[in-house]
């Protein structure tokens, strides 16, 4: 895992605005993402810079990786994340008369583009982003994993380009200013509640982010986005009992292929059903095991709104199923609502933070580098598999985003200065959000209507609710140099069962049904039977407290978001009681999330 930044000019010379530092200054941005090393390449008219985190072939593999000529430069290349099926594309390439001087993916990469072109990024099996740069028809392609695991972004200035891992890296260069206009605000709030990802959309004017399973490429002629990838329909012909057998040889092969590594790896176990598939198929493959966890101690949520009940038992019952070394990462209230840490969070962030959901994770995550620089972890098995109470028949005939009657149980633009929220008019917005994704889902013939809404479904919380929590996970991971690899996003898995009924996904009247029955060999019968129960939230009444007294002294200043705010309604929001509704606590988190990410970021408003 790493960090890639760089520029390129398309009409002989460099973005205006570069200077001699500029590469350098961006890529030191990305230090945490590779803190093994870190290298520069530039000629008159591009650049690239790199971060490495060391994870397999650690002495070669160094970047960005030049393939030369004649004593020219015909290709260069920065790559971020892991190809997994990086030995077999080697054969293939050596077959065609490529030679490697590294055993690593990154010069697979490189020999893929020079073979393949267009062509590479459909053979990679994996998370990754790359950017390559061909000097002598001056063009760049820029190309993203197909479920958007690894980020990259860009933004063009007149007949040049910046582009980065993160929004940071891009915003570091002289030429590309930091922008909030309303686009980018009504970005940064859904993306945090309830939780929508646009597509190719950030925060900041004028700075895309390439689209999942998307190559663009720029030269001088233009600029073209070219899809490689898309969750397709299929017919599905298998019955029931070869479905189960088909998912589990695809977790086998995910779980086996994504624990290959130079270096000690371990896997998040919460105790959770997903985590717990991981954990025993790691255990199943590797012999060994070691395994870590959140403990909040006796102020982790009880079952509430969300479902949520204790996972430590669950944890507990997994270790001594698996007979892995295991730690459990204590946390307590007031170390979540540290205001230092959270404003490390939003710094890492480049959107709103989900309070102490982030500041727990980003301690988790910290504890788990100090031992593993990888780890494995259970993301995208719900968005899968059917895993959220919000995969029902009624969510799926509603004219909204199926999970927006769950977390969006108030209306936290009541917040803002009234004539912003009607300037932002958020449900229009988010309709026609809904209209252009919906818009984008094919589906075979004769295909159901009942099938064709839970599909749907499907679709949506794997394109728009999914990668909000891919972003989380990639930030905050790559804050603290840890790579997290997510097996149940393999894309082999991921198209078979997409294209499953969802009568065999919930064969005996359970959410995840087809998961169960894959693992029913490897789990005890307890976490096996679990229902889904989210990330754990802390309940201590000090960490309302502490919200409440940084929102308090935030209203007696001058700070940025305060502008932006509705601070009547803030008030009154302090004197709210804590009960069933999640309301008072997320709006404060909120107040505080904008007042954080508008100070880190410092953007001009365009409001």
């Amino acid at each position: 895992m790493c960090g890639l930044v760089g520029y390129a000019g398309f009409a002989g010379h460099v973005p205006q605005g570069t200077e001699d530092t500029s590469l350098k200054e961006m890529t030191e941005i990305l230090a945490c993402r590779g803190p093994d090393a870190s290298a520069l390449w530039a000629e008159e008219t591009a650049g690239l810079g790199h971060t490495r985190l060391a994870t397999v072939d650690l002495v070669g593999g160094r970047q960005p990786m030049i393939l030369a000529r004649d004593g020219r430069t015909v290709l260069a290349v920065a790559f971020t994340g892991e190809v997994y099926n990086h030995a077999r594309l080697r054969s293939e390439l050596t077959a065609l008369g490529h030679r490697f001087t590294t055993r690593g993916d990154s010069e697979v990469v490189l020999h893929a583009v020079d073979a393949w072109g267009e062509g590479a990024p459909a053979r990679l099996e994996g998370m990754f982003a790359y950017a390559a740069w061909e000097p002598g028809p001056r063009r760049l392609t820029l190309v993203r994993d197909r479920f958007g695991i690894k980020p990259l972004c860009y933004a063009r200035i007149g007949d040049a380009v910046v582009f980065g891992s993160e929004p940071k890296s891009v915003l570091a260069h002289p030429a590309v200013p930091a922008r909030l206009d309303l686009d980018g605000l009504r970005e940064l709030l859904l993306s945090a509640h309830p939780m929508i990802k646009t597509p190719g959309r950030s925060a900041f004017a004028g700075l895309d982010e390439v689209v999942p399973g998307t190559a663009v490429t720029m030269t001088p002629e233009g600029v073209h986005g070219r899809r490689y990838w898309s969750l397709a329909p299929a017919e599905h012909r298998d019955d029931l009992p070869a479905t189960v057998a088909r998912v589990r040889h695809f977790l086998e092969e995910a779980v086996t292929g994504q624990l290959a590594a130079d270096v000690p790896v371990s896997v998040l176990l919460s105790g959770g059903l997903d985590s717990s598939v991981i954990a025993a198929l790691a255990r199943l493959a590797a012999g060994t095991l070691h395994t870590l966890s959140v403990d909040l101690g006796s102020q982790a949520s009880d079952r509430d709104a969300m479902g949520r009940d204790p996972d430590g038992p669950y944890a507990e019952l997994m270790v001594r199923r698996l007979g892995s070394s295991h730690r459990r990462v204590r946390l307590d209230a007031d170390e979540l609502a540290d205001p230092e840490l959270r404003a490390r969070v939003a710094h890492l962030r480049d959107g709103l933070t989900l309070g102490d959901f982030d500041t727990s994770l980003l301690r988790l995550y910290r504890a788990v580098r100090e031992d593993f620089p990888v780890t494995l972890a259970g993301d995208g098995a719900d968005e899968l598999f059917g895993g959220y109470r919000w995969f029902t028949s009624r969510t799926a005939t509603a004219p909204s985003f199926p999970w927006s009657g769950v977390l969006d149980r108030a209306d936290l633009t009541r917040l803002l200065d009234p004539a912003l929220a009607a300037a932002l008019d958020l449900p229009a917005h988010r309709a026609a959000l809904h209209r252009a994704a919906c818009a984008e889902i094919e589906h075979l013939p004769g295909t159901a209507p009942a099938e064709t809404a839970l599909r749907r479904d499907g679709y949506l919380n794997l394109t728009r609710f999914l990668p909000c929590l891919l972003d989380r996970a990639d930030r905050l991971s790559m804050g603290v140099g840890l790579e997290v690899r997510v097996p149940f996003l393999d894309h082999h898995l991921v198209e078979y069962v997409f294209n499953t009924p969802w009568a065999m996904k919930t064969f005996d009247g359970r959410e995840k049904s087809l998961l169960r029955a894959a693992v029913t060999d490897l789990l005890p019968e307890a976490v096996l039977a679990r229902r889904k129960s989210p990330y754990p939230m802390v309940r201590d009444p000090a960490y309302r407290a502490a919200l409440t007294a940084q929102v308090s002294r935030l209203l007696t200043g001058t700070g940025p978001a305060t502008d932006l705010l509705n601070t009547a309604a803030v008030r009154s929001l302090l004197l709210e009681p804590t009960g069933a509704d999640r309301f008072p606590r997320e709006g404060l988190e909120l107040v505080l999330d904008l007042d954080h990410w508008l100070r880190t970021h410092r953007p001009s408003l365009h409001l």
